[in-house]
């Protein structure tokens, strides 16, 4: 079995900064792409970042130039780093990763739990 368990969520202020990170552990043979959605109070899940095994990423327009994902492959985790945060990135952010398993052999997407990030004007 595969779990991601992430952490760095809570309150701050508008334009301060937090950290999330996302750490997936279990019985992993590779892992491809890992990033994150975020999904607000009556609004759609947006995708928000990716970042492959060699790093390369991509961004919602809505955080670029704020938000920079980077990724530790041999801990299997990434670390999303946000400034200048805005009472519109409130959300729940959700980790995700496309795993190989051991057992399976077969790719498929895994989900964390998700961190609550409040935004406050």
């Amino acid at each position: 079995q595969v779990q991601l368990v992430e952490s760095g969520g809570g309150l701050v202020q508008a334009g301060g900064s937090l950290r999330l990170s996302c750490a997936a552990s279990g019985s992993i043979f590779s892992i491809n792409v890992m990033g994150w959605y975020r999904q607000a109070p009556g609004k759609q899940r947006e995708l928000v970042t990716t970042i492959t095994r060699s790093s390369s990423t991509t961004y919602a327009d809505s955080v670029k130039g704020r938000f920079t994902l980077s990724r530790d492959n041999a801990k299997n985790t990434v670390y999303l780093q946000m400034n200048n945060l805005k009472p519109e990135d409130t959300a729940v952010y959700i980790c995700y990763a496309a795993v190989t398993a051991v057992i399976t052999g077969k790719p498929r997407n895994y989900w964390g739990q998700g961190t609550q990030v409040t935004v406050s004007s």
